[in-house]
């Protein structure tokens, strides 16, 4: 450490970092500030700053970031040949979205399952949204109602996805499988939050039906028959993502097999959706391109958190702590953690699970907290932030859904929310 420092002030990058999470920055400047101050707190020779870039592109955050990218690739593809809005529709009409229930039950299906396969909250709703909304309002849901569903039901998508960029870092950094995880963390907390999202999605419904409606809205394609590429290349794309999906899971593949999943099922639904070539590669590469900036961000990342950890300032960090955890309470451990995920470690959420597991990992150790409890730990910390208060998430949904209705979303938002802390601390009692 610089000035010859106590290990514990290599956390104000850290500090700092949080801080400026809930400012008005560019995310990509926070981190860059951020590992900066760190490599000059730990004297990190300047020359040596590209080695440690190049070693971060072969990081476990690079290669999330890189997952996220490709997702956004894979998202284009099924744009440009139409799966989205087939898939979208097809769901549609099979619920029957002639009644209130059966509109906001068909949008949350619809919201989950894209996400899910997209890994993607933005990304997925955006495709969906101008689908959705001119077949549902007719029915008459109003815009308040569409936002809880595309916060919560897409947020799921998030805890369920084999290959969303969370369940792959929580997985990660836990060492659970894909069947374990999605068993003793996926499903409990998604069930949690899907009838939570159900119930409000109503309630709000019969609040604000009257008040809030969609005005000037597109009108819905009445006689919409798919391509018989569309349908061929929507078989396709299910079939192949299938097929790798449980060829992983029965080789336990690790994290890197995504890559995998996501590349061929591109490649796969676009040469049967038409696409030539050419097209189907530049469309892959703009739509990956949209999240450059998290590819950056996650190799920026690396370092920030390496340098720091280098420092010793995590273990000083836990020395100051296993004071106040001395009853070694793995319930009040598991409160203390989960509220400092939700509300003091902002950015995205598989950055959040990467600082988590770093601050805490040696008490989580020493108190013998099973992976799974952890990983619903990581899980809860990781993305409830989004409904715990209005941030990007949770704006960037109303926008979708084009409503301007924050007070019923944010009484929702704190609902999930303490559900969500009691269900770890529930858990917590039985680890």
């Amino acid at each position: 450490m610089i000035f010859n420092l106590s290990p514990i002030f290599g956390l104000v990058p850290l500090v700092i970092y949080i801080i400026l999470s809930f400012k008005d920055i560019n995310p990509v400047l926070n981190v860059a500030i951020s590992v900066i101050l760190s490599a000059i707190l730990t004297k990190q020779p300047f020359s040596s700053f590209g080695g440690v870039l190049a070693e971060s592109l072969g990081s476990f955050l690079g290669m999330i970031g890189f997952i996220i990218m490709l997702g956004s690739g894979l998202g284009a593809i099924l744009q440009k040949t139409g799966v989205a809005e087939y898939l979208v529709k097809s769901l549609m009409k099979k619920i029957g979205v002639n009644n209130e229930k059966k509109a906001i039950l068909a949008t949350m299906i619809s919201s989950m399952v894209l996400v899910s396969l997209l890994g993607t909250l933005a990304g997925a709703n955006a495709i969906i949204a101008p689908i959705i909304i001119p077949l549902v309002a007719v029915i008459g849901i109003t815009p308040s109602t569409v936002a809880t569903i595309f916060l919560g039901a897409g947020l799921t998508g998030m805890f369920v996805g084999p290959y969303t960029p969370q369940v792959v870092t929580i997985m990660g950094l836990t060492g659970l499988g894909y069947g374990q995880y999605i068993l003793e963390v996926g499903i409990p907390l998604a069930i949690l939050v899907l009838v939570i999202t159900y119930i409000f999605a109503n309630r709000i419904q019969k609040k604000t039906k009257g008040i809030y409606a969609y005005e000037n809205v597109e009108k819905a394609e009445e006689n919409y028959e798919a391509k018989q590429e569309t349908k061929r290349a929507t078989l396709a794309f299910i079939l192949s993502m299938i097929a790798l999906i449980v060829y992983g899971i029965t080789l336990q593949s690790g994290a890197s097999y995504a890559i995998l999943v996501i590349v061929l099922s591109a490649i796969i639904t676009g040469l049967v959706g038409k696409l030539k070539i050419n097209d189907l590669i530049e469309t892959f590469i703009k739509g990956s391109s949209r999240m450059m900036w998290l590819f950056i961000m996650f190799i920026l990342f690396n370092p920030f958190i390496n340098f720091i950890a280098e420092a010793g300032s995590f273990e000083a960090l836990v020395s100051l702590l296993k004071p106040l955890l001395k009853s070694q309470n793995k319930v009040i451990f598991s409160l203390v953690t989960t509220l400092t995920g939700i509300f003091g470690v902002g950015g995205a959420a598989t950055a959040d699970n990467i600082v988590m597991n770093n601050m805490f990992k040696l008490l989580v150790k020493d108190l013998s907290i099973s992976p799974s409890l952890w990983a619903l730990i990581l899980l809860v910390s990781g993305q409830i932030t989004s409904f715990a208060y209005p941030e990007a998430d949770m704006i960037g949904q109303m926008g979708l859904a084009r409503s301007k209705d924050m007070k019923n979303l944010v009484k929702y938002g704190i609902t999930v929310t303490a559900c969500s802390v009691i269900l770890v601390m529930v858990r917590a009692l039985f680890d």
